[in-house]
């Protein structure tokens, strides 16, 4: 994989066990500079506050959803450039064409492949 596995990246998602899973899978892929917010409101604080290169986030938050963290994100001067990965359980096309238009980097469907998620990574740093 061409993508640095230094690259500090916030993974948010409300269910403790989608988190594990992703960041399982990114430490099989060699990742290691990996932080854990259980919300989008904490991710926004700790985007405003630390350096991070990636953003990988679950649509499916109670208070604020994976989508209005995005568009948060785009809307900020500050954090719009950080690319930004979206999962979800959610096949609907309306979610993803949404996630698309605010300006997602990659959208991938939960449950997923090692290999569909390192090609989604790889498509994000090219």
């Amino acid at each position: 994989m061409s993508v640095k596995p230094s690259i500090k990246i916030l993974v948010a998602g409300e269910f403790a066990a989608s988190r594990k899973v992703l960041v399982y899978t990114l430490e099989q892929l060699g990742f290691d500079n990996l932080e854990e917010v259980t919300d989008a409101y904490s991710a926004l604080v700790r985007l405003k506050s630390a350096l991070f290169e990636l953003v990988i986030t679950d649509w499916e938050m109670s208070k604020m959803s994976g989508l209005q963290l995005l568009q948060q994100i785009r809307a900020d001067p500050e954090l719009k450039q950080i690319p930004v990965l979206m999962v979800s359980e959610d096949t609907n096309p309306q979610n993803i064409v949404a996630a698309t238009k605010a300006g997602v980097n990659a959208y991938l469907i939960k449950p997923f492949e090692l290999a569909s998620f390192a090609e989604k990574m790889e498509n994000i740093f090219r």
